[in-house]
């Protein structure tokens, strides 16, 4: 039976104490951290706690620009409208750009986290308990927008919850 906590281990930004991590055909615990960090682009991560998960220093357009140009995802010169198409796709505004992330309620920043892990444009998302501090209305929104992506992106979800009914509205599969 396969028990997941969380995804840290997946990606490898915690060691595995036993078993295996297999993405693409490849065994992930054995790799490198060179060799990880390039396939983390593939693989990207939306956290439980989306303020936790921010850098309270930078806006969100610094925050993500940064990303962006750091996996050489677009022209730097053409990052800021990647960036403000990011926000837009995710359902925020573009003037928002300028903001931080205190600036925001729990579902706005689940929404940024979101934009952060699309930034790269992974194959795959974790969401590890992405919901699960969200009111229930907000929840949906965010449940809502995250199959919306899954489709129109071609998305794969590693999604982890304890809520079953959560569960069930987004997975193909159930492990």
């Amino acid at each position: 039976m396969w028990k997941i906590n969380n995804g840290a281990p997946i990606l490898q930004l915690q060691k595995p104490t036993d078993g295996s991590v297999v993405f693409e055909g490849k065994e992930l615990t054995h790799l490198s951290n060179r060799q990880i960090r390039k396939l983390r682009k593939d693989m990207q991560i939306v956290f439980q706690d989306p303020y936790g998960s921010l850098n309270p220093r930078m806006t969100i357009g610094a925050m993500l620009t940064e990303i962006v140009n750091a996996h050489k995802v677009v022209e730097r010169r053409d990052s800021k409208q990647y960036v403000g198409e990011l926000l837009e796709q995710v359902g925020l505004n573009r003037s928002y750009f300028n903001r931080y992330a205190h600036e925001f309620s729990g579902g706005q920043r689940q929404r940024i986290s979101i934009a952060r892990a699309l930034a790269v444009r992974p194959k795959m998302i974790i969401c590890d308990e992405a919901v699960s501090a969200l009111d229930v209305s907000v929840q949906a929104q965010i449940l809502n927008l995250l199959l919306e992506l899954k489709k129109r992106l071609n998305l794969t979800y590693l999604f982890i919850s304890h809520d079953l009914s959560v569960v069930r509205h987004v997975s193909d599969r159930v492990a």
